[in-house]
């Protein structure tokens, strides 16, 4: 299935880039977008809402582009929905930087209307990690939950693995091309998603998994999940910008109870501040969500078969020797086995509330409320620039709501 308007919102996507908050204005000011695109230059400016430079990339993209990545996902049997097209998520469409289009391997589940839980946690999962990201995945499904997380290494191919042992939904959502070869050792697994959920992306066929790619990703799952689970969370671990994302959406957030290792440093400061309901089993999430969840009596959480969970990799465990320190490896393990991005330009593009914010902060966290205060701009309008920063790549949350530039940006 590929929505009639997807070729236009797949050439805005590709002229503006990705996670451009421009789709949102356009999806509110235009019933059919092919307007948009056929009145050319003189409609583009009449909008008002383009700088110059949108307007010359707009200009220079060829609507060509599109018709071969549409071409290349009837190939591939990929469904792609634009932002405009009734199956797309009303929960995407409520957030800063909606997609413009999703693409799509498998069949997408009514997250609007049923109990979706995104589960997040470190790619370096311990045992505890492994089994409780497991268990959680596998109940939840058995209730009735989608499950939602990233298909990466430990905590998120956990959960997935936990869903498709209980024969459930789960949704996999990816920071690159759903075609490209992303973590071969989870490659079957993705396969098995897309036969009973959906492996989705708003990256075409062959997008690269760049490092800035994750923290935008995080952002949806954020918005596809009614409440987001973090299971084992290091202090800088990428599923911290989920969990913010979520705060910032209003959505529940719960963090599993952990020792005091360096792994659950991030998910126990949660706890700690409130911002997170600690739990022990899945029960404690379905409470926050009566009537909202099928019952399974005849289920046992605490005799559960763990028939594969000795083939989830771990970020650890995959490689065969510890490799040298260097300045081009990232070593947060949101971005996993990717290397670091270069230096941004020392002046960014930047305007309005987003370049307050920015020349603001430095490499010491501050929290969001100083930020408010010292700036005179109310919290709501900080977190939403903080948020456009974190999915450029060039701020980073740490724990307790505070925020500083991100080591890429000193």
């Amino acid at each position: 299935m590929i929505s009639s308007n997807a070729r236009y919102w797949i050439w805005i996507a590709g002229a503006l880039g990705f996670n451009c908050d421009k789709v949102n204005k356009l999806y509110e000011l235009y019933t059919d977008i092919n307007e948009f695109y056929t009145g050319g230059m003189a409609e583009w400016r009449f909008c008002g809402i383009f700088t110059p430079g949108e307007l010359q990339k707009l200009k220079n993209t060829s609507i060509q582009s599109a018709d071969e990545i549409l071409l290349k996902c009837q190939k591939l049997g990929y469904s792609v929905i634009a932002i405009d097209d009734d199956l797309y998520p009303e929960c995407l469409r409520n957030i800063y930087a909606s997609p413009a289009v999703l693409y799509v391997d498998g069949n997408l589940p009514d997250v609007d209307n049923i109990l979706s839980i995104g589960i997040v946690g470190t790619r370096k999962a311990s045992g505890y990690g492994v089994q409780n990201a497991y268990k959680f995945g596998y109940a939840l499904s058995r209730y009735g939950v989608c499950v939602v997380s990233g298909g990466a290494l430990g905590v998120d191919c956990a959960s997935h693995r936990g869903v498709l042992a209980s024969d459930g939904v789960t949704v996999c959502v990816l920071g690159c091309g759903i075609n490209t070869n992303y973590l071969s050792e989870n490659r079957e697994m993705r396969k098995s998603i897309a036969k009973r959920g959906a492996v989705i992306s708003e990256y075409p066929p062959d997008s690269p998994a760049l490092p800035y790619n994750f923290p935008a990703r995080n952002r949806i799952i954020a918005a596809l999940s009614d409440g987001v689970l973090i299971i084992e969370s290091g202090k800088k671990s990428g599923s911290l910008i989920t969990a913010d994302f979520a705060l910032d959406m209003g959505k529940e957030l719960f963090a599993l109870l952990g020792n005091n290792s360096p792994q659950n440093e991030g998910s126990n400061a949660r706890i700690k501040e409130g911002t997170a309901v600690p739990v022990t089993d899945f029960m404690d999430i379905l409470s926050a969500f009566s009537g909202r969840y099928t019952e399974d009596g005849a289920f046992d959480f605490d005799n559960l078969n763990f028939a594969d969970i000795e083939q989830v990799p771990v970020k650890s465990s995959t490689a065969a020797k510890p490799k040298a320190k260097n300045k081009k490896t990232e070593t947060n393990d949101n971005k996993e086995e990717i290397p670091a991005p270069a230096k941004p330009k020392k002046e960014l593009k930047l305007e309005g509330v987003e370049k307050q914010v920015y020349e603001f902060l430095t490499a010491e966290p501050v929290h969001i409320d100083e930020i408010s205060e010292k700036l005179g701009i109310p919290v709501y309008g900080v977190s939403s620039a903080l948020t456009k920063l974190m999915i450029m790549g060039v701020v980073k949350a740490e724990p307790g709501r505070r925020f500083c530039v991100s080591a890429s940006s000193d």
